[in-house]
């Protein structure tokens, strides 16, 4: 990170991050294909109805996560080891206490949420069902990708790419045997779910164990929690997390739009949507590798080379979305039937065919975004693209609610790329005064 050409350490660094990111989509698209194809429309729908709440807690994880990784980025690339592992205890400590709040609430509050929604009545009960399981697993999940991101701010990518692999196979296998072998159904997808994120989240705790011996802290230890070190950590934490998961509380937020167009046009948005998931991916992998580009290098006092990899992960989010446009407008009627039995309705592949048709078209607009506030989140300069973010939100909420009743459902996803123009220009003006490089959290 501190040496070599920038767009190349940046690159390779990224590359890893692309590809178990999209590993990490897919563990969670398989759910989805799975039930579609030899359960039905209506369980599509409801899992659908689910994934909309469960990404929300993603979200929130990766966020976490990537927030934790900036102070331990910057302890490494200042050569503070004791430090750096005591960041990584707290970080771990805090989001396991995190996890099981919220899966407790999850847990018991998904049907109030649902119904709020206007979740159709005849997916609801399957709905709860997979959640109640899911949210079973939550404090597996929130491990998982904090140790995910710890490793990534290491430099040590390859790892969380060859656990996800792992435990994407895994899913997959599980899906197939208990959707089709014991036909538990929608409830089988989420059992699988839970099992894979489980033994997951176990590797990679022992993985990190073993890794962290490498890292000599002197004679003093490392402490186990520092509350100094939280609040510093929550002063990053909480913005990233409001980034990382913006899409998602989006999504959540016109559900409600979506669901009241039907279960039929429900299903084939919820295929739109999780392809969209996969798509992102490179653009959003892309900004998360600049922002531990940029703390190691903010750590080690070399802000001119941030600027360097800043429009090296440009270039490089340019050039996945437009390869992915292309690959959209060509094959989007083979993708979206991939998700549905033959014998569904019109309605479900037409309103999957023409989300993935139009946001093709702009998926370079989140790739802009998402470097720009990578630089800013490595930096801890945070308050400016939390912002951004949270207007990027509010674009998208309002012109979807407004807007649906007079042109239809195609006013959900004409919010989407506005939400995500606004965004890029509120954080590159903000990046373009230089402040960013001047901050310091350690």
């Amino acid at each position: 990170m501190l040496t070599g050409s920038p767009a190349g350490t940046l690159f390779f660094f990224a590359l890893p991050m692309i590809l178990g990111n999209l590993f990490q989509q897919f563990y969670n698209m398989a759910d989805s294909m799975i039930v579609g194809r030899y359960v039905g429309e209506d369980a599509l729908a409801a899992v659908g109805a689910s994934y909309s709440l469960t990404t929300v807690f993603i979200m929130i994880a990766i966020g976490g996560g990537m927030g934790a990784s900036v102070l331990t980025s910057q302890y490494l690339g200042a050569g503070e080891y004791r430090h750096m592992k005591t960041s990584i205890c707290t970080a771990l400590f805090s989001f396991l206490g995190v996890s099981l709040i919220l899966a407790c609430g999850g847990f018991f509050l998904n049907r109030c949420i649902l119904i709020a929604l206007k979740t159709p009545a005849n997916i609801l009960d399957s709905a709860v069902l997979y959640l109640r399981i899911y949210f079973c697993g939550l404090p597996f999940l929130f491990m998982y990708n904090v140790l995910s991101a710890v490793f990534n701010a290491l430099g040590r990518s390859r790892i969380p790419l060859c656990l996800l692999i792992f435990s994407s196979v895994l899913n997959v296998a599980l899906d197939l045997y208990m959707v089709r072998a014991l036909a538990w159904g929608v409830a089988g997808v989420a059992v699988a779910t839970v099992i894979a994120q489980g033994i997951s989240a176990l590797i990679s705790f022992g993985i990190l164990l073993a890794h962290l011996r490498g890292y000599e802290s002197g004679e003093e230890k490392p402490r186990l929690y520092d509350t100094e070190m939280l609040a510093r950590g929550v002063r990053i934490a909480v913005p990233s997390i409001v980034q990382q998961s913006i899409v998602s509380i989006g999504m959540l937020l016109v559900q409600s739009v979506v669901n009241g167009f039907g279960s039929s046009v429900l299903a084939g948005y919820s295929a739109g949507m999780r392809i969209e998931s996969i798509c992102i991916v490179p653009m959003i992998a892309t900004g998360n590798a600049v922002s531990t580009f940029t703390a190691q290098n903010i750590g080690a006092g070399q802000p001119e080379r941030v600027k360097k990899g800043y429009r090296g992960g440009l270039l490089m989010s340019a050039a996945f979305a437009v390869l992915i446009c292309v690959i959209l407008q060509l094959f989007y009627g083979d993708i979206i039937g991939a998700f549905l039995k033959e014998d569904s309705g019109p309605a479900a592949y037409e309103t999957g065919s023409a989300y993935l048709k139009f946001i093709g078209w702009f998926f370079v607009l989140i790739g802009l975004k998402a470097s720009t506030d990578g630089v800013l989140r490595g930096a801890g300069d945070v308050n400016v693209y939390m912002a951004a973010n949270l207007l990027n939100l509010a674009v998208r909420v309002l012109f979807a609610n407004l807007m649906a009743p007079v042109a239809g459902i195609q006013a959900v996803w004409w919010a989407v790329p506005m939400g995500w123009g606004v965004n890029f220009l509120v954080s590159y003006a903000w990046y373009r005064t230089g402040r960013w490089s001047r901050k310091r959290i350690i």
